[in-house]
């Protein structure tokens, strides 16, 4: 049982509502539009390697997904891309942003159980335009006490939230679907952790095993969190 908690931290994407399914749709239709050209070997590899090494102009995000699938287009085709086809890819970026929002299972029963007893916030990676979309669109807000959209979930940006919310990490609880920015860097401060997989999982957020504490749990589904905490 995890005891001693003030405050819940929740993941948003693919913790409280669908997302990496998206992404790896349009990069299925990108990679379809890329054959027409006659690009051989990995195009989705390539595409992995442009987001990769964009992320520290770019950062997180859909926005920066779009800037990537057009640098990726353009270095496969040597320039060859037409502007039609850019535009396809550019709209393929303004769909996801227009998607409505799908959360998932026991998500609104969860935060209903934990919200009396516990300060509940939501920390997450991304586009803050998209992510304050997506959370106005999602009809769960009223249940946060506080959003933080962050640049990248490291321990440095963790030590920033636990100070802005003036808690010590052992008060401290984070959820969400990614061992990597969710759940390492909070346990590695002394905080708490549930991992909530998602059956799909951006390559960049794997890691090679869980990690040992016994401050860290995993469940399958979001409601068996409650089993965790007291309420």
């Amino acid at each position: 049982m995890i005891t001693g908690i003030k405050v819940i931290g929740f993941d948003a994407d693919d913790t409280l509502w669908v997302n990496e399914p998206y992404y790896r749709e349009v990069e299925e239709q990108f990679v379809q539009l890329l054959t027409t050209y006659e690009v051989s070997g990995n195009i989705a590899g390539a595409l992995f390697d442009t987001e990769i090494a964009n992320l520290r102009l770019y950062g997180y995000g859909i926005k920066a997904f779009i800037l990537s699938l057009v640098e990726c287009a353009v270095q496969l085709t040597d320039g060859g891309v037409t502007s039609r086809d850019i535009s396809r890819i550019i709209g393929l970026g303004k769909s996801m942003l227009e998607r409505p929002i799908e959360l998932l299972d026991d998500v609104k029963r969860v935060l209903k159980v934990l919200a009396p007893k516990y300060r509940l916030i939501v920390a997450t990676k991304g586009d803050l335009l998209d992510q304050e979309r997506k959370m106005h669109k999602s009809s769960i807000s009223d249940y946060f006490h506080h959003i933080e959209v962050m640049s990248d979930k490291k321990e440095l940006q963790y030590v920033q939230l636990l100070k802005h919310l003036d808690i010590a990490p052992e008060a401290f609880l984070m959820i969400g679907n990614s061992l990597k920015s969710d759940i390492i860097p909070p346990l590695e401060l002394g905080a708490w952790g549930i991992h909530v997989p998602f059956h799909t999982t951006w390559a960049h957020e794997e890691v090679d095993k869980e990690p040992e504490s016994n401050r860290f749990f995993k469940v399958e589904k979001l409601h068996q969190v409650l089993n965790l905490i007291s309420h």
